[in-house]
């Protein structure tokens, strides 16, 4: 689990990753700080080579919202995104989670093939639908956002 003490690697790991919205260095504080039993981070050799911000949806209590995954360069290619969220939930905090979502671009094809991954190995579905427009943005130039919704998730103890 993250700590606040992770907020400004998180941020470093963030930035040098091309196709991920930067979000303000306070937003990674808070997001360590008190979403940490949602949230994933891996080290290695003392710097943080992975990152899942994550959030159970207000509106669906059985949803894990995952916001973003960030892999470093040096770790690409080793399913460390699809083992992060294995991990996530293995916690006892989100045994009740039913469903996993998150918002993926068109032109995003790694997260594409991460939740459509996620689904195959947990043997159940992932629906894509619409969800932001580019409209949706204050500026131009971002891209759609589609929601994928991976679920139900079979659980030992939910039989």
């Amino acid at each position: 689990m993250p700590t606040k003490d992770d907020g400004a690697a998180v941020w470093d790991l963030i930035h040098q990753i091309d196709n991920l919205d930067l979000n303000s260095s306070y937003s990674y504080l808070l997001w360590c700080d008190m979403f940490s039993e949602t949230s994933i981070i891996v080290e290695e050799e003392g710097e943080v080579v992975g990152f899942i911000s994550g959030f159970i949806h207000p509106n669906k209590p059985n949803t894990l919202f995952v916001w973003q995954v960030a892999v470093d360069t040096s770790q690409r290619g080793k399913g460390l995104a699809t083992r992060m969220l294995f991990k996530l939930l293995e916690r006892k905090q989100l045994a009740e989670i039913q469903f996993v979502e998150a918002t993926v671009t068109p032109s995003n094809l790694p997260s594409q093939y991460l939740f459509m991954g996620l689904a195959k190995k947990l043997n159940t579905e992932c629906v894509v639908g619409n969800y932001y427009t580019s409209v949706d943005f204050p500026r131009t130039g971002h891209e759609d956002e589609q929601l994928y919704k991976i679920g139900p998730i079979p659980r030992e103890n939910n039989k």
